[in-house]
């Protein structure tokens, strides 16, 4: 795939309107896919004690996860932004998605455009935090 899938996207800015920003004024969406074809969103919601709020990544993996969905059957995860500028998920949504993806599973970013960037989930993340071999 060369760019977003076209229903991913859509779901991430459909969701990125919901989303609570008082503070930082950037509203983010997230949707994925399962092995099995289900797509859950999320968007970001802020607090005013900062370290409370939740990005729109991990809200869309604790949605799917609330749901039954286990590490690895999420294949792939777009994540919009408004604007012209790319952002890249935040450390602690990378060290969510490695728990919940594959390796090879696709992250994705966008916008208000056709600007993508387009990451694996090994690239994200590289030597992330795990327990195998213990």
């Amino acid at each position: 795939m060369s760019q977003p899938e076209t229903e991913l996207k859509a779901a991430a800015k459909t969701v990125a309107a919901n989303a609570y920003v008082p503070y930082s004024q950037f509203p983010v969406g997230a949707a994925l896919r399962t092995r099995n074809g289900e797509v859950f969103s999320g968007c970001n919601i802020e607090n005013r004690s900062y370290p409370l709020g939740m990005c729109g990544e991990r809200n869309a993996i604790n949605t799917a996860a609330a749901t039954g969905v286990r590490p690895g059957e999420i294949t792939e995860l777009v994540v919009f932004m408004p604007g012209e500028h790319l952002f890249s998920p935040c450390g602690g949504c990378r060290q969510v998605i490695a728990e919940f993806m594959p390796a090879d599973g696709v992250v994705w970013a966008t916008n208000d455009g056709e600007a993508y960037k387009r990451w694996t989930v090994a690239e994200l993340l590289p030597d992330g935090f795990s327990f195998e071999g213990l």
